[in-house]
């Protein structure tokens, strides 16, 4: 067994997965997993840089992690960062921050590279399932960007996107656009530097155009009519499933390979869109840091549903995270 800790620094959240991975297999057994809200994307879509005080969350965050890190003992660490990063002017900053606090360089990978770990960590456990039929559509929305992959979720000898992985995967196309819950926010549901409670009609309508307009993107690459299981991750698509579940408090396990219809989804984003700040952060599993970008999030999940014909979402708790501890193994 070796001792790995993959970090994974997104446009809303930062996490860290620290786990017992067996080189043979690639299994991975977590010790200790969680997530912190820090919205390092804060205004990038509009400024094009990391703002001061999303920097200081961020590497906040880090700090935490870097002693969990030191008393479980890893012996391997990887930091992957995402779409805020890669859209910034001032990344070499973020870049020399975590370098002094954790001692390794975070890598600014490609949306590609996002989309294959992303199907990696998703699908792994899904092999073998024979109530899913495939090719299977792994979606993972951001905060920033969202990426789409098409694959069997199978070893093979072939080389991956992210091209280090010990287990390859099997896809057939992957893209990654530049719709997310929080960019989606910013550009159009944000007033005065106030989140609109709730959005007008015209500005739902501007967020389901710009997500049609990348959905459009992501099919010049990626046949999204072909999949036969559409698979969703990350926090907007877990919140949405917790609700679905009506849950009293966020538990993964249940959340983890849950099966939301279409008609559920929608149901849940009329009721988010219509919504007060208030009302929302009422809802018992919502994190805090996810109350004003819900709304765009499940905008979001609904236009990939509608547009693929997806009568169903598998929502996977398992995601980016496990397909860069995995690649440790």
């Amino acid at each position: 067994m070796t001792r790995v800790a993959a970090i994974d620094c997104g446009t809303n959240s930062i996490r860290l997965l620290v786990a017992d991975a067996d080189p043979e297999t690639g299994e991975l057994k977590d010790l200790d997993r969680r997530m912190k809200i820090v919205r390092l994307g804060q205004g990038v879509d509009r400024t094009g840089r990391l703002a001061p005080e999303a920097l200081e969350r961020t590497f906040a965050a880090c700090r935490e992690y870097a002693a969990v890190i030191e008393e479980l003992g890893a012996e391997k660490v990887r930091f992957v960062a995402t779409s805020a990063s890669r859209d910034a002017e001032n990344r070499d900053d973020f870049v020399r921050g975590v370098l002094d606090i954790l001692g390794v360089e975070p890598e600014v990978i490609t949306g590609d590279q996002e989309a294959e770990f992303s199907f990696t960590g998703a699908t792994k456990e899904l092999t073998g399932r024979d109530d899913l039929e495939k090719p299977y559509l792994v979606v993972d929305i951001g905060g920033g960007s969202t990426e789409f992959v098409l694959g069997r979720a199978h070893p093979s000898p072939t080389t991956t996107l992210a091209g280090d992985a010990s287990r390859r995967t099997s896809y057939r196309a992957a893209r990654s656009v530049d719709v997310g819950c929080v960019r989606m926010t910013e550009r159009h549901l944000v007033h005065d530097g106030e989140v609109t409670d709730p959005p007008t009609a015209e500005q739902i309508a501007a967020i389901k155009a710009d997500v049609a307009a990348a959905l459009d993107e992501a099919a010049e690459t990626v046949p999204l009519g072909e999949a036969h299981t559409l698979v969703g991750l990350a926090g907007s698509v877990t919140t949405l499933a917790g609700i679905a579940l009506r849950l009293e408090e966020y538990d993964s396990a249940a959340i983890h390979h849950s099966r939301i219809p279409l008609a559920k989804v929608r149901e849940i984003t009329d009721r988010l869109l219509t919504s007060t700040h208030d009302e929302r952060a009422a809802i018992p599993v919502m994190h805090p840091g996810r109350v004003d970008v819900i709304a765009a999030g499940a905008l979001v999940l609904l236009s990939i549903m509608e547009r693929t014909g997806a009568q169903e979402v598998v929502v996977s708790e398992h995601d980016i995270l496990d397909g860069i501890g995995w690649s440790l193994a």
